[in-house]
């Protein structure tokens, strides 16, 4: 016979809340990126929409 636990819901949220963070962070991590990160590329057009981007966010950027 095996024997199986079963979760309770606090180890439930206690998960839920780990992945939410990791989700968090990584959609920080992709946003700056795009902001920040795609400032610097050498095609003008994509250089413009970032930089418009940050404008619209109220970042002074020069």
């Amino acid at each position: 016979m095996t024997t199986r636990s079963i979760d309770t819901a606090a180890g439930s949220a206690t998960r839920s809340a780990a992945q939410t963070a990791v989700a968090a962070f990584a959609a920080i991590l992709l946003g700056s990126f795009l902001l920040y990160g795609v400032g610097f590329a050498q095609p003008q057009q994509i250089h413009d929409a970032a930089h418009d981007a940050r404008h619209s966010f109220a970042f002074p950027c020069h």
